[in-house]
């Protein structure tokens, strides 16, 4: 499965000058936020892929217009082809506005999705917009990571977390990918990303682990079936 991961800033050769090579065997795509609305329904427009986003900090239109044809992921798990994808979107809490948290309140998003976390016994892929704390954030408030960020990974071990948030303008401390101590790939995807995963990083479809959920997915996708004759 190919990915292609999304975070703030446009790349010409994906809108102003779109090059379909750039887009040709990607199975989904990913915003990790700061991005204009309408470069996302572009992208989904172009592609026909799935495209799955978080906010971020300077997404205050979404308010009003969010992307149309996307998926918004935050404070929800998506399932795509048996890839369980958390997404929780926004930044540390600098200013009064949307999509910033404190410390706690964050916490409080993530203790409200430990019901549909346990129900997929666990998640692959956490999709952020800020780094976790520590692992590729800066030392000012508005760009300091999340320490929950860290309890959620050390607890459930997901294989990837994707975030935005530092940008490669910012300086040295700029880097694409680092290793958690909880062995997942934490990966920067400022501008854009590729992400190649196997089959083997994931649970196949309707296979978790989990009775319940399994259960529901096959009873899911017998309805399909039924319905358009599969």
């Amino acid at each position: 499965m190919k990915i292609l991961v999304l975070a703030d800033e446009v790349n010409k050769g994906l809108y102003d000058f779109y090059d379909p090579e750039r887009t040709k065997g990607v199975d989904l795509i990913i915003s990790c936020g700061d991005l204009n609305r309408r470069y996302l329904e572009y992208l989904e427009t172009m592609s026909n892929v799935p495209l799955l986003y978080v906010a971020g900090n300077h997404d205050k239109s979404y308010e009003k217009e969010p992307p149309q044809g996307c998926t918004c992921i935050d404070d929800r798990i998506y399932d795509f082809k048996g890839l369980r994808i958390l997404g929780l979107g926004g930044s540390m809490r600098y200013k009064d506005g949307p999509y910033m948290y404190t410390e706690d309140e964050m916490k409080r998003r993530i203790s409200k999705m430990r019901p549909a976390i346990t129900l997929r016994n666990g998640f692959d892929i956490l999709v952020t917009h800020a780094p976790a704390k520590g692992y590729g954030d800066l030392d000012d408030l508005p760009h300091q990571g999340f320490e929950c960020f860290n309890t959620l990974l050390n607890q459930y071990h997901p294989k990837y977390m994707l975030h935005g948030h530092v940008h490669k303008t910012y300086g040295a401390k700029f880097k694409r990918e680092r290793i958690h101590p909880s062995g997942c790939h934490i990966l920067n995807c400022y501008d854009t990303y590729y992400l190649e995963i196997s089959d083997e990083d994931h649970p196949a479809h309707g296979k978790t682990g989990s009775a319940l959920y399994d259960l529901y997915v096959g009873m899911k996708d017998r309805r399909r079936e039924r319905k358009y004759g599969l």
